[in-house]
């Protein structure tokens, strides 16, 4: 008899499609096959007419208008097409950027990238519960800066960042301002002209969506932002991006965002008192630190350090019972800290030994009880064979 698979508690690093987003990119994959830029017959008109729809419905979940939505093959193009494009269209404007030292990967290494070109990047530093400070980011504005670059919601601690006030912050100064809502879109509300955003970096597989296809929300009015192109080819996505739009995914994507939206308000509680519910039992054994602030997150989102343990040997005794990391997807390899616990004051120490949940559509109450269970042990028993 097979055995039987772990719980899985990993949705920030990916979640499973969900069925109903399967079905509805299934036809694009066999009878409905054709290129949306083959505008000569009906296959083709048939791919063209999916993407606009598929293109109107994102654009409405954040509101936007459909022109305004450039598909990518993910959040980290979205995020280097961003920061990159900007930085070029606009370099005789500035060449000085701002971000934040929690960032994920694809905003730090465009960034880095452009500071070998001559760039100047201020890497914001974050309270110790995650968030920003809106007065130090206020006084690192200066005349040459072209943008600031601030994620959503943070993809290892899921804190919340304050997108209005930082977007408001933006335009007064005329600075573009730009968000990673990878782990955001779907599950709080995104509103780019209520929050004054510019440029807005969008992932599927976050939100029961397929792998391999993402947007990039590109203003055109009020300001017209300017991008200069990173991929050249065949002048698809009005040239700001080239290469065949893959019809399926994109289909698949709207769907996902569709339901999300959708379910939002329930789901968004039910997670949130699974994740308290977590939460309320690791905190029974003592030396429990929770990374990032304790409400401005995402309701499925609970991050831990655990004193007393070796992450590692933590991370093996409970791989059987439950799929969970402790840190970000693109990170979590490495022997490392994570620099976002860092960033937060924890010692190498701590941040070592921490556990990032991502509670998904999928998870039960008996999930979570079952995984707590699971964690007490492991962690009683490390800290007795310590002793």
């Amino acid at each position: 008899m097979a055995s039987q698979l772990p719980i899985y508690l990993d949705g920030h690093a990916s979640t499973p499609i969900d069925p109903q987003v399967l079905k509805a990119m299934l036809p694009y994959l066999s009878g409905q096959f054709g290129n949306p830029s083959s505008q000569g017959h009906c296959y083709g008109w048939e791919a063209a007419a999916a993407v606009k729809y598929a293109r109107q419905t994102i654009a409405e979940a954040i509101h936007a208008d459909p022109e305004e939505i450039i598909f990518t093959s993910g959040a980290t193009e979205a995020n280097n097409l961003a920061i990159k494009g900007v930085a070029e269209a606009y370099i005789q404007r500035g060449r000085h950027i701002i971000t934040v030292e929690t960032e994920h990967p694809a905003v730090l290494e465009p960034c880095r990238y452009l500071e070998r070109l001559g760039f100047e990047v201020t890497y914001l530093k974050v309270k110790p519960d995650g968030l920003i400070d809106l007065q130090t980011l206020a006084q690192a504005l200066r005349p040459d800066t072209v943008l600031v670059s601030v994620m959503a919601a943070n993809s290892e601690i899921g804190v919340l960042q304050p997108l209005t006030e930082i977007g408001a912050l933006c335009r007064t100064h005329q600075v573009l301002f730009h968000t990673d809502a990878a782990q955001a879109i779907g599950k709080i509300a995104l509103d780019v002209e209520a929050m004054s955003i510019d440029l807005m970096s969008l992932t599927a597989h976050k939100l029961y969506g397929p792998k391999g296809i993402g947007a990039l929300y590109v203003r055109r009015r009020s300001p017209r932002v300017q991008l200069a192109p990173q991929m050249h080819g065949g002048e698809q996505e009005r040239g700001v991006r080239s290469g065949t739009l893959a019809t399926h995914q994109i289909v698949g994507f709207a769907k996902a965002i569709a339901l999300g939206l959708a379910e939002q308000p329930q789901e968004g509680e039910r997670l949130r008192l699974l994740r308290d519910r977590l939460y309320a039992h690791l905190q029974t054994l003592d030396g429990i630190h929770l990374n990032g602030h304790l409400t401005q997150r995402l309701p499925g989102s609970l991050n831990v350090s655990i004193e007393g343990v070796e992450g590692a040997a933590l991370l093996l005794g409970l791989r059987s019972a439950i799929a969970v990391s402790s840190g970000s997807a693109c990170a979590s390899g490495a022997a490392k800290p994570s620099p976002v616990l860092l960033a937060l004051g924890r010692d190498h120490k701590l941040a070592s030994a921490s556990l990032r949940f991502g509670i998904g559509r999928f998870n039960t109450l008996e999930d979570i009880e079952t995984a707590a269970a699971q964690i007490m042990l492991a962690v009683q028993s490390l800290r007795r064979g310590a002793s």
